[in-house]
C-alpha cells in the first residue's frame, strides 16, 4: 500500500480537514544503466575536483550559486532553512476560482488527498460544495523542501491536489513565430472549412484514457524479455502515519461554528449575531440535559 508523502491539514477559512497527501501518478519508465562495452562493468559517476582531479567526499561538498562566469557564492544549509516556508504540512487555500479559468498549460502534477481519521465529513463537505459551485481552491503546499502553487479540485469521490506552474515558468506563445490572422487572411475557402469539420466529426469519439497505451515501452519490454530468455545477460557482483493535529475539526458542530466565524470574518461581522444565537441555543440544550441527568439516576436507584 502506498505511503503518504506527508500527513497534515487542508484549511480554508477557520476550517481544518486532516488529510494525507498521496501520490497521484505511477512511473512506468524503463531505467537503463550505463556499462563499459569492453567488460560490461557498471560505470560510476564520480565527484571530481576540477583543479586536483581527485574525488571529493560528500561531507566536503557545499552548495553554491554561480552569479557570474566562474564566480560563486556559497549557500549554507541554514540559509536554505531560513528561506523555507513554515507551513510544511498543510494546504492553505487562499481563494476559490472558476475551474474553467485555469488554462491547461498551468497543470503540472497530480496528487490525491485522502481524508484522515474522523475527517470524512469535512472532506465530503468541501468536495460536494466544489462540485456544485464549479470552483477550485487555490493555495500553497510544501512538498519535501519546496513550496508549490496548487489547486484543490473534486474528481469523482476524491479531492485532487494539482501542482500548478507559476506564470513566470511559462513561455509566452508570442515569443515564437506563429501565423497571425484568421481564415480570410490565409485564403481558406468555405469548402476547405467544411471538409475539415466533416473530417473532425467523423473522427470524434468519447475520451477513454484507458484505451491508450505506451506502445514504445511495451515493444521495448518484449525486446528485454527476449534477451533475457536467450541468456544474453550480464551478471554483476552482489552488493551489499504521523499523528493528526489535535485542533482539527472533525464533527458537525465544529464545522457549523467555524464556517459561521469564517463568513463573519469575510463579511466584517455581519454573521456575528447568528453565531452568538447558535451559542445561546447550545447553552440552553446543555442546561436541559443537566436537569434531566438526576432523574435518570433516581430511576436507576428505584430499579
Amino acid at each position: 500500500m502506498a505511503r503518504p508523502i506527508w500527513t497534515g491539514t487542508l484549511s480554508f477559512g477557520l476550517l481544518n480537514i486532516p488529510v494525507k497527501l498521496m501520490t497521484g501518478e505511477r512511473r512506468v519508465d524503463l531505467h537503463f544503466r550505463m556499462l563499459d562495452s569492453r567488460n560490461k562493468a557498471p560505470i560510476r559517476y564520480e565527484r571530481v575536483n576540477e583543479e586536483t582531479g581527485e574525488e571529493v567526499p560528500w561531507k566536503e561538498i557545499v552548495k553554491a550559486f554561480e552569479y557570474d562566469k566562474g564566480s560563486y557564492v556559497v549557500i549554507e544549509e541554514a540559509d536554505i532553512a531560513a528561506a523555507s516556508p513554515d507551513n510544511k504540512e498543510s494546504v492553505d487555500i487562499d481563494t476559490f476560482v472558476d475551474a474553467d479559468s485555469i488554462g491547461a498549460q498551468f497543470f503540472e502534477k497530480p496528487y490525491i488527498l485522502e481524508p484522515g481519521k474522523k475527517a470524512e465529513k469535512g472532506y465530503v463537505l468541501l468536495r460536494e460544495v466544489l462540485k456544485r459551485s464549479g470552483k477550485v481552491g487555490i493555495g500553497r503546499v510544501v512538498i519535501r523542501t519546496r513550496e508549490y502553487l496548487a489547486a484543490v479540485m473534486p474528481h469523482g469521490e476524491a479531492l485532487l491536489l494539482m501542482i500548478l506552474r507559476y506564470a513566470q515558468e511559462l513561455v509566452d506563445p508570442a515569443d515564437y513565430k506563429l501565423p497571425e490572422g484568421g481564415l480570410a487572411k490565409w485564403k481558406i475557402s468555405p469548402r476547405e472549412i467544411d471538409m475539415a469539420e466533416q473530417l473532425i466529426k467523423s473522427m470524434s469519439s468519447q475520451w477513454q484514457p484507458d484505451s491508450y497505451k505506451d506502445d514504445f515501452r511495451q515493444r521495448l519490454h518484449k525486446v528485454i524479455e527476449q534477451r533475457v530468455k536467450s541468456k544474453k545477460v550480464v551478471r554483476g557482483k552482489d552488493t551489499d502515519e504521523a499523528k493528526l493535529p489535535e485542533n482539527a475539526a472533525t464533527n458537525v458542530i465544529d464545522f457549523a461554528e467555524l464556517l459561521k466565524r469564517s463568513l463573519s470574518k469575510k463579511s466584517g461581522g455581519a454573521q456575528a449575531a447568528p453565531a452568538q444565537a447558535g451559542k445561546k441555543t447550545a447553552k440552553k440544550a446543555a442546561k436541559k440535559t443537566a436537569r434531566k441527568a438526576p432523574a435518570k439516576k433516581r430511576a436507576r436507584k428505584s430499579a
